[in-house]
C-alpha cells in the first residue's frame, strides 16, 4: 500500500480546520509557536525544517512527515541532505526508524524533492 502525503496533509488541513473553529484561542497558539520557531535565527528555515523532519520520523508521524516534506522541497533541501538526516534517524531509532525514513524520502519525492539516479 502506497501513502499519498499530498492526500494526507489535505485531509489533516481540513480536520485542523474544524479544530481552529471550535478551539481557535489554542489554535492561534500553535500557529504562533510554529511560526516563530520557524523562522530563522542561528538556524535557517532549511535547517530547522531538517530537525523538525528527523522529529517527525522518530515521532512516526505521518501528517508530519508529509508537512515537513513539503517544507524542505520550498526551502531547497537536497536529496543528499535529506538522506544524511535520515540517516542520523536511523541510527539513533533503528528499524522503526528506518520504515519511517523510507517514508520520509517518498514524502520528498512526491512533493518534488530530487529523485535518486535511476
Amino acid at each position: 500500500m502506497t501513502k499519498s502525503y499530498k492526500d494526507i496533509i489535505a485531509d489533516t488541513s481540513a480536520n485542523t480546520a474544524k479544530l481552529r473553529k471550535g478551539i481557535p484561542d489554542v489554535m492561534q497558539g500553535f500557529n504562533a509557536m510554529a511560526q516563530a520557531a520557524g523562522k530563522a535565527g542561528a538556524l535557517d528555515e532549511k535547517t530547522k525544517e531538517l530537525i523538525a523532519m528527523a522529529l517527525s520520523v522518530a515521532a512516526r508521524c505521518d501528517p508530519c512527515i508529509g508537512y515537513h516534506a513539503k517544507a524542505l522541497v520550498k526551502f531547497g533541501a537536497t536529496r543528499a541532505e535529506v538522506e544524511e538526516m535520515l540517516g542520523m534517524c536511523v541510527y539513533m531509532g533503528g528499524g522503526p526508524s528506518l520504515m519511517y525514513a523510507a517514508a520520509a524520502i517518498a514524502a520528498y519525492e512526491e512533493f518534488g524533492g530530487e529523485r535518486a539516479a535511476a
